[in-house]
């Protein structure tokens, strides 16, 4: 009996045909191999429309080689891609357009100002979300930071820390603030003092353009100045239930405004972190609870609005009382955070859940719809078969044909991918 089958949907990060998680990938494709799911990595760029077929990257843990060749379309698509700005990213949204029909453990999400006008909508929700509103002009930025002392100015698309900026009040000057951040680039911005009447040229400089989200700060300082919050992974699990994966803590490097791993943070436990931050132990007891439900309600809720999810992570503030706000919410989220604290269970659970979750799946809902298709009269799956037919573009070929005559030599695409292998060797650390 032939395995089910997992496609891993990415995109090249360059022309050079870089992949941005090849470790992570290499990781689930062998935890596929012990779980009995056939698992392979493809892109959007990649597919040949008329003949169904996908270029497929697949891992040999046994030789630690790539290959490549034009295979059939997997059962279920696991979406790995993140936005860019890129011709490659216009032909993954035409993809999903083209094939919405295939099965997909997890849909699309809206941008953050989308995310935040939703769980604003629900009373639970609410008490845990920092004000939030979306820039069109200065005094939109004027008018927060005289209703809050700290005031972020953030990206709504954007990942990784990149773009950011902080304004916070100096002292006893109502009109002069303190600007720091990170540019599109990650690359510190040294902090300086500006006045109020100079706050216009400096978003100009910017270019903000509508695209930005104007939201009240947490101060969130350590004791040495570093910044921190925390990172809730939330996922399917074997039943198809979502369940708490796990929650680490993130530590700024010196000087930056944010806490993100590939912009030189670190990461922590929570529990070491929260013990510097809340002595109380009872209140952080509380707050691990109401953290993992909050994070879990959040899940469901944006499920119930965009369809099928199967892992988020939330970027969790906590402040030095014990309320929880919520930063952001990824899709799209990294593992390695678990990796570098030593949690190697949580890191081999965040890595092979979504796969447990593929097999739930295919045996509750694809076998499922298989078994109906079965049970209807010969006349019906003859009807089913010919509507179907009549959609696809009639054939040139047999498919083994095609693979035979196209088929992409088995090569090693190490090469291709070399800078990748220090990324690797960190994640198996």
């Amino acid at each position: 009996m032939s395995q089910p089958v997992l496609g891993i949907m990415t995109l090249y990060l360059n022309d050079r045909k870089q992949l941005e998680e090849r470790p992570i990938y290499a990781r689930m494709i062998t935890e596929g191999r012990k779980l009995g799911l056939d698992v392979y990595v493809f892109t959007p760029s990649e597919v040949n429309h008329e003949r169904r077929l996908l270029l497929a990257q697949r891992y040999d843990p046994a030789t630690h080689k790539w290959t490549r060749k034009w295979e059939a379309f997997p059962d279920m698509i696991f979406d790995r891609c993140r936005i860019q700005r890129s011709a490659r990213f216009e032909e993954l949204k035409q993809f999903r357009i083209r094939y919405s029909h295939l099965v997909y453990l997890n849909r699309p999400i809206t941008n953050k100002w989308g995310v935040y006008q939703l769980l604003s909508k629900r009373a639970e929700f609410q008490p845990h979300l920092p004000e939030t509103i979306l820039y069109e002009k200065v005094s939109d930025v004027l008018g927060m930071l005289k209703r809050r002392p700290l005031v972020y100015l953030k990206p709504i698309n954007g990942t990784g820390g990149r773009g950011i900026l902080r304004l916070e009040h100096s002292g006893k000057n109502a009109s002069t603030f303190k600007v720091q951040g990170r540019n599109q680039r990650r690359v510190i911005i040294r902090p300086r003092m500006i006045k109020s009447s100079q706050l216009g040229g400096l978003l100009k400089e910017w270019n903000l353009d509508h695209r930005y989200l104007v939201q009240e700060g947490i101060q969130l300082k350590l004791p040495n100045g570093r910044v921190h919050d925390y990172r809730m992974l939330v996922q399917k699990n074997a039943q198809g239930r979502w369940e708490k994966t796990g929650c680490a803590g993130r530590i700024g490097a010196q000087r930056s405004v944010t806490s993100n791993l590939h912009g030189g943070g670190r990461a922590a436990s929570m529990d070491s972190l929260l013990q510097q931050w809340i002595p109380d132990e009872k209140l952080r007891q509380n707050v691990h609870k109401t953290a993992e439900k909050l994070s879990l309600s959040i899940a469901a809720y944006l499920e119930e609005t965009f369809g099928t999810l199967c892992e988020l992570a939330l970027d969790l503030a906590i402040d030095r009382k014990g309320k929880i706000y919520v930063l952001e919410v990824n899709p799209k989220p990294a593992r390695e955070v678990f990796s570098q604290i030593g949690e190697k269970e949580i890191y081999r659970q965040a890595v092979a859940r979504p796969l447990e979750y593929a097999l739930w799946v295919y045996r509750n809902k694809l076998n499922k719809t298989t078994d109906k298709k079965s049970a209807l009269p010969q006349k019906e799956l003859e009807k089913e078969k010919t509507t179907a037919n009549a959609e696809l573009p009639p054939p040139l070929m047999n498919t083994k044909a095609f693979i035979a005559e196209f088929a992409a030599p088995v090569e090693d695409i190490e090469a291709a991918e070399t800078a990748n292998d220090k990324e690797a060797t960190a994640y198996e650390r």
